[in-house]
């Protein structure tokens, strides 16, 4: 099936889509991965010009208790602690496992941190499956909680309330929680495989490391690593760099420029 997939992608390339893009006045992407990546399948791919653009993110809501008091009320076993989140689809593609295996590997580095991985499929035989190697590796009460999705109050007060936003992602082409947590403030720690790591990188907004279980360590290890002010100053860059690239304004106004040019 993959290899047929393969196939056909080269005829309508050399059919179609190859015209489409070389002839093209110009090809606008999300992030600079992006347009580096574009280039390494298909031949001949000769556009005329590639223009980062970046993608408009809204601004999230400003933080209130009550975002506080929902979050509480959707994960209790969470209470006062301070907490890494990961915020996602519980899929194999998010790395979900790598997570869970790093976090009980690193944990008692974590100065009484504790995990929140939230979103849908928790139900689901791998959802339940991370349930089981959470419980593997803790004692009770447990360090990780699954709260399930979040939307609405309780989501906003799981960004604003956590230390850092945890994705070691197997693929991600933008990640708009990555944004919306840089949105908040909040340093991200993500897998190379996250679209806008390159960006991270450059502005000191995260931590970046491979797509594995070592990678996943790596990411909390240079976490726990970090002064207090070091993580401050991290979320400061964090919010600088929403407000660059992936807020609204500045990203309509790239776009804008694109198309006058």
């Amino acid at each position: 099936g993959r290899k047929l997939k393969a196939i056909r992608n080269v005829v309508y390339w050399a059919i179609i889509e190859g015209d489409v893009i070389n002839s093209a006045d110009g090809l606008l992407f999300t992030c600079e991965e992006e347009m580096i990546l574009a280039r390494q399948p298909f031949n001949p791919y000769r556009p005329k010009r590639e223009l980062v653009v970046g993608l408009g993110v809204e601004e999230p809501p400003a933080f209130t208790s009550a975002m506080r008091d929902s979050l509480m009320h959707k994960a209790p076993d969470v209470g006062g602690a301070e907490f890494l989140l990961f915020l996602s689809r519980i899929h194999p593609k998010k790395g979900v496992d790598l997570l869970i295996k790093a976090f009980n590997k690193v944990k008692s580095t974590l100065g009484g941190s504790k995990l929140v991985i939230a979103g849908p499929g928790l139900e689901s035989a791998y959802g339940a499956e991370m349930k089981k190697l959470a419980d593997a590796g803790n004692e009770t009460p447990s360090f990780i909680s699954f709260p399930g999705m979040l939307s609405g109050d309780s989501k906003w007060g799981a960004f604003y309330c956590s230390e850092a936003f945890v994705l070691p992602s197997h693929q991600e082409n933008f990640g708009i929680a990555v944004v919306e947590a840089l949105a908040c403030g909040k340093p991200v720690l993500i897998s190379n495989q996250v679209n806008i790591w390159r960006e991270i990188v450059e502005t000191g907004s995260g931590i970046v490391a491979e797509d594995t279980e070592e990678g996943s360590i790596t990411l909390l290890s240079k976490w726990s690593k970090l002064s207090r002010d070091e993580k401050i100053t991290m979320g400061r860059c964090a919010r600088k760099l929403f407000e660059t690239n992936f807020a609204v304004i500045p990203a309509a106004n790239r776009l804008l420029d694109a198309l006058r040019n």
